[in-house]
């Protein structure tokens, strides 16, 4: 008796429906949008607000149909390699993290790998007993861990040093203010060893740890938890995470050395990418992170990262990526601060004058935006939500945090990003804490 096969699409042909059916909800938009169109032109003029429409809604739009589709699409390969005991070398780079660097060595002793994990913590100039409780966590705790020193700051200089240093073939990175879930390191490495040899790194997926504290790390839970974490899926199925992070994720030595070790994580991700190593995603690999609790740490940080992006096209031009998905996901990057600045200096002026009767620019033909941002919200959610329930987690009651999130955010990302590009483009000096 035969067995019936399930029907293989092939990436690349689920790629391109995922843009048929984006470019159709496009279609869709600009058919609704067509009376705002002419109410705003009689205003501004047709081609300007075809601009503004264009980056308030068509654009936006097309982006997240073509993310909720390809999420549909995704199933993520089953694993080939379910107890990995290749050894791996944890770099951990630290400055003045006395306070959690104890608890962060913990969890690593908790994991369930049952290959060699060989620890090295580089103090990157700390002024604190960073070293010292750092010493006396591996002894407690019984792992193979050593303290090294990095005076020149910059994490990328204390993860060079360690590299010189160790000869295992696979490397995984982790900041001091990060813990690992029992399984995070088996998963990370099971991903990596069950892919082809063309893959050189795997990120892991990072959420929020101290989502309690207040309103900023309340809407950041959301933000890991929905936004970051599908769309390194989305990026993932395409065989192209634009970012490995440096906060947990997984690299291949012999790649690393290749491109000279570590650089900036977005820049060094896509310089890999750029030689035709593909990045995956392992969303099961989870870690948890703390987040910044002040808008100004938090400013401070994304604006940083979106400076980080335009170094990376600098450095590695969309159009020279070898593959057609890396150039389609580092392509799109190109219009986000397009996006970001129609948004700033358009859409929340606009806002405020829908609140004294001038509805321009936010009316109430921007409704039919939403039902699309709700099925992209919950999309996200039902995947999260799986990943959650095979790891025995539970997701945290949230709700204000969730509905500033959806309703807020962006508010406060757009204007963040605009002032990264300012800096980057002024090259001023950048600040990490």
């Amino acid at each position: 008796m035969e067995t019936k096969k399930n029907y293989y699409i092939p990436v690349v042909r689920k790629f391109w429906y995922c843009h048929v059916f984006a470019f159709l909800w496009f279609l869709f938009s600009v058919f609704i949008s067509l009376p705002w169109i002419k109410e705003l032109g009689q205003v501004i003029g047709i081609i300007p607000s075809i601009i503004i429409i264009a980056g308030i809604a068509y654009l936006p739009g097309y982006l997240n149909a073509f993310l909720v589709y390809s999420l549909f699409f995704d199933n993520q390969p089953e694993f080939k390699v379910h107890d990995p005991t290749e050894p791996v070398s944890i770099f951990i780079s630290c400055k003045n993290e006395e306070k959690g660097i104890s608890d962060t060595i913990r969890h690593i002793a908790k994991q369930d790998y049952k290959g060699d994990m060989n620890i090295i913590v580089i103090d990157n100039a700390s002024t604190d007993l960073t070293s010292s409780v750092a010493l006396k966590a591996g002894q407690e705790y019984n792992l193979d861990l050593k303290v090294i020193y990095e005076e020149k700051p910059g994490k990328n200089f204390a993860l060079n040093r360690a590299l010189a240093m160790v000869d295992t073939p696979l490397i995984i990175t982790l900041d001091a203010d990060t813990i690992l879930t029992k399984p995070a390191v088996r998963l990370l490495v099971s991903r990596l060893l069950s892919a082809p040899n063309e893959i050189c790194a795997v990120a892991g997926s990072v959420l929020v740890r101290n989502s309690r504290k207040n309103f900023w790390t309340r809407i950041q839970e959301w933000d890991y938890f929905l936004g970051i974490a599908s769309i390194k899926r989305l990026q993932g199925f395409y065989q192209g995470t634009l970012v490995a992070q440096g906060a947990f994720s997984l690299y291949k030595r012999e790649d690393l050395e290749k491109l000279g070790g570590w650089d900036e994580d977005i820049v060094l991700t896509w310089q890999m990418l750029q030689i035709n190593c593909k990045v995956y995603f392992e969303p099961l690999a989870v870690a948890f992170t703390d987040v910044p609790e002040t808008l100004v740490h938090f400013v401070r940080q994304r604006s940083r990262w979106a400076r980080g992006m335009i170094e990376a096209f600098k450095r590695v031009k969309p159009w020279n990526q070898p593959s057609i998905f890396t150039k389609y996901l580092t392509g799109t990057n190109l219009i986000f601060p397009y996006l970001d600045v129609v948004y700033t200096f358009v859409w929340i002026p606009g806002l405020i004058l829908a609140f004294f009767g001038y509805y321009y620019i936010v009316g109430a033909t921007i409704l039919f935006v939403l039902p699309l941002a709700l099925l992209t919200n919950y999309t996200m959610y039902h995947y999260q939500r799986k990943v959650f329930d095979r790891l025995g987690l539970k997701i945290r009651k949230n709700i204000f945090g969730f509905f500033a999130y959806v309703l807020t955010y962006q508010m406060f990302m757009s204007p963040i990003s605009v002032l990264g590009y300012a800096q980057e483009f002024l090259q001023l000096k950048r600040v990490w804490k």
